[in-house]
């Protein structure tokens, strides 16, 4: 039996989800997470095999930070990303951060659950427009920025200060100007504004 936990901060998604895996004899959902917080700390209580993690929620942490406390914990259960986001930003945040799928909501019911089970026995479970993206980065490799910079660029593109920025992401704030010096160095600019359109024009930013 594969126990799963669902976190989504939208309740028709998660009862949808419910409803299908529910119908699998060999698939148990064990706990509901509706913010990524929730999810970090039902993860460590519920002993899930798997958590299905959406990328976006309501205010507070993301998906790919709750995928990153969530691989860090003792015995840690893999975590498949289920999203309507599917960026290279998005992608290569939550890959890095240690998901081992990769999913669009739009997937069938069928790819998902066979993807549950990929991922549940420790295999890679991504979508295969997603796999063929990753490939043809690494075939012609680009502009990198690592999950946290991205992390950093999205806030600058929200309008967020640095102050709010080390707020929002629990560092300091001379940590935040050393990933925008990177930023701006990887993406050949000077300013913010220059790094936020660079990242769009490279598809790093939604």
């Amino acid at each position: 039996m594969i126990r799963i936990l669902i976190a989504d901060d939208h309740p028709v998604v998660r009862a949808g989800l419910r409803a299908l895996l529910d119908s699998e004899p060999d698939l148990e959902v064990v706990g509901e997470a509706s913010s990524a917080e929730h999810a970090v700390e039902l993860a460590a209580t519920v002993s899930p095999e798997l958590v299905l993690m959406d990328l976006q929620f309501a205010g507070g942490a993301t998906g790919a930070e709750a995928t990153r406390l969530i691989r860090g914990q003792a015995a840690p259960p893999y975590v498949l990303v289920l999203t309507n986001y599917d960026t290279d930003g998005d992608i290569l945040g939550a890959v890095e951060a240690g998901a081992s799928g990769y999913l669009l909501k739009d997937a069938p019911p069928a790819e998902l659950v066979a993807a549950i089970r990929a991922a549940a026995a420790g295999e890679s479970a991504l979508a295969p427009t997603i796999a063929g993206r990753l490939l043809e980065r690494m075939r012609t490799p680009q502009v990198s920025l690592s999950g946290r910079e991205i992390e950093v660029l999205e806030l600058v593109a929200s309008g967020a200060s640095n102050a709010e920025i080390a707020s929002s992401l629990h560092i300091t704030d001379a940590t935040v100007k050393s990933h925008l010096v990177h930023v701006f160095s990887k993406l050949g600019v000077s300013s913010r504004t220059a790094a936020v359109s660079a990242g769009r024009s490279l598809g790093l930013l939604r």
